[in-house]
């Protein structure tokens, strides 16, 4: 199994999604970027730790490429909004891939060209995966859970 990490807005809507893709095995929300070691979501939420809302994709790569998650993250999202995700304002909600190699990143350069060349206009930021610290437990499989659908996430086909 690999891992790759994602932030997209709510942690929540972008579990939702990953976790019905092929290939996906297990999905963790948590926080990823910051300097405080084990925030909490309380911590987080106010925007001043430098943590961003992030999940950790537990997947096969036998089944389902880093490029073809790179190319879904950016199908579950609005990539364009600078400032969070729809209504979630917020530098914790920022959007960004977290490269673990230098495959990754280049991976994830490759499709980032690739959208500007289709007229997109990327606000995702590529950065170095840090240390990835789980949200609480009632966190994790949250809109599953309550068997609600994501508000600030819908999938649009593009590539």
């Amino acid at each position: 199994m690999s891992k790759a990490y994602f932030s997209a807005g709510c942690f929540w809507g972008v579990e939702y999604y990953f976790k019905r893709l092929k290939g996906v095995t297990k999905t963790t929300v948590g926080f990823m970027g910051g300097e405080i070691e084990n925030p909490s979501y309380k911590q987080v939420k106010t925007g001043t730790t430098g943590h961003l809302e992030t999940i950790e994709v537990e997947y096969d790569p036998e089944m389902v490429s880093y490029e073809a998650l790179v190319r879904y993250f950016f199908e579950i999202h609005n990539f364009e909004q600078a400032d969070g995700q729809g209504i979630d304002i917020g530098t914790q909600y920022l959007s960004a891939i977290w490269f673990n190699n230098t495959e990754e990143r280049d991976t994830a350069i490759k499709v980032f060209g690739e959208l500007t060349q289709m007229g997109y206009h990327p606000a995702t930021q590529i950065r170095q995966a840090m240390p990835f610290y789980p949200a609480e437990d009632y966190h994790q499989n949250y809109l599953d859970e309550r068997q609600e659908t994501p508000e600030c996430h819908i999938y649009t086909k593009i590539f």
